[in-house]
């Protein structure tokens, strides 16, 4: 009797190898490809697999691989852009709502029947319960009054959207506007969305993908150092063995030292091998939500959060790095969250602040 093949649990009971399955869901959500297209390009390669076979793998394993994928998602920023598109759906229209920061990165979407104030506050709801996902500061709208409306109405349910400042100016919204068209473009090639389920994970999927091709995730990189393609990518994300490059650095080999710059995001080690030679300011690096690291132009860096209080503007300096690392920064600002939130001012409470994370000792 020969053995069992090794298989990931979620491909048990499937005829075809978990090679095809990926390949084509992978086509499928990032090229302008059909079903039927995928079909005969399988068939090229030996491999005859029908088109409704294909869209049952797509709705079945996009939400599987959004999950993975999440492990790896870098934070956007805290300056959101919100619009909707209309999306045809069994010969009605639909509205996408998406979310970017000010630099084009993809924040959240969802899919939502129409464009009420329920709809609006659906939307930010999920947006915010994404752990990946910093709660926003500024939130530019595109003229919508019913989106207007459900983020005053959330303000009686979280404190914490009444420090979320709210704009609608239209030329800020171009950054998102542009972005819309990578969307559109895929699902114009589209035979046609038939239910808003089937709808919202397709386009799920399609998400994911644009979020891949502008580098929003921090993929591990091959053994030689070497940035991977996209499908050594989808291949390390996907396999058994990958793991977050934060769970890496945590553990690292007893035979190579990591430097204290590898537990910040690749923008912050950028820093470390560049000269800062000539600057005249300080840089900043934001991490969302009012934290970021000050880089001076000597090369020391310091944790501060800014925040509004009182109507006023202020900054509070929660430590340096790398005495604290990027985990006790997030702690001590979700602590000074949690006190603003209250009514209390966090600069009152610097020294609980500091105290509220155990300050490791220095690796050697």
């Amino acid at each position: 009797m020969a053995p069992a093949i090794a298989r990931d649990p979620i491909y048990r009971g499937r005829r075809f190898s978990h090679e095809v399955i990926e390949l084509c869901v992978r086509w499928y959500i990032t090229y302008r490809l059909s079903y039927r297209d995928l079909v005969a390009m399988m068939a090229d390669r030996g491999i005859a697999v029908s088109h409704t076979t294909i869209m049952r793998w797509v709705l079945r394993y996009v939400p599987e691989y959004e999950r993975k994928w999440a492990q790896f998602a870098r934070p956007p920023g805290s300056s959101w852009r919100v619009d909707e598109t209309a999306i045809s759906i069994a010969g009605g229209y639909y509205f996408l709502y998406r979310a970017v920061d000010r630099d084009g990165r993809s924040v959240a979407s969802r899919l939502r029947p129409d464009r009420t104030i329920g709809s609006a506050r659906a939307f930010f709801r999920s947006a915010v319960a994404q752990k990946h996902i910093p709660f926003p500061a500024k939130i530019n709208l595109d003229g919508n009054a019913a989106t207007y409306r459900g983020l005053l109405e959330l303000r009686q349910e979280d404190v914490r959207w009444k420090t979320v400042e709210i704009r609608a100016r239209r030329y800020l919204n171009n950054v998102i506007e542009q972005d819309q068209r990578a969307i559109k473009r895929r699902c114009a090639s589209m035979l046609g969305l038939k239910t808003l389920k089937s709808a919202a994970i397709t386009l799920a999927g399609v998400e994911l993908a644009h979020r891949i091709r502008k580098g929003q995730h921090a993929v591990p990189l091959e053994p030689q150092g070497n940035v991977a393609s996209l499908k050594d990518a989808w291949d390390r994300v996907l396999s058994r063995e990958c793991t977050p490059s934060s769970q890496q650095e945590s553990s690292p080999s007893s035979m190579h030292q990591i430097s204290p710059s590898a537990h910040l995001p690749r923008g912050a080690r950028k820093v470390r091998h560049k000269r800062l030679a000539g600057w005249r300011h300080a840089w900043r690096l934001p991490f969302g939500n009012g934290l970021y690291l000050l880089v001076s132009t000597k090369g020391g860096r310091i944790w501060r959060y800014r925040y509004s209080y009182g109507g006023k503007q202020k900054s509070l300096t929660l430590g340096t790095y790398p005495r604290l690392p990027l985990e006790g920064a997030m702690t001590c600002h979700r602590y000074a969250q949690a006190l603003l939130a209250a009514g209390i001012d966090p600069a009152l409470r610097r020294i609980d602040v500091y105290r509220s994370y155990p300050i490791p000792p220095l690796a050697a």
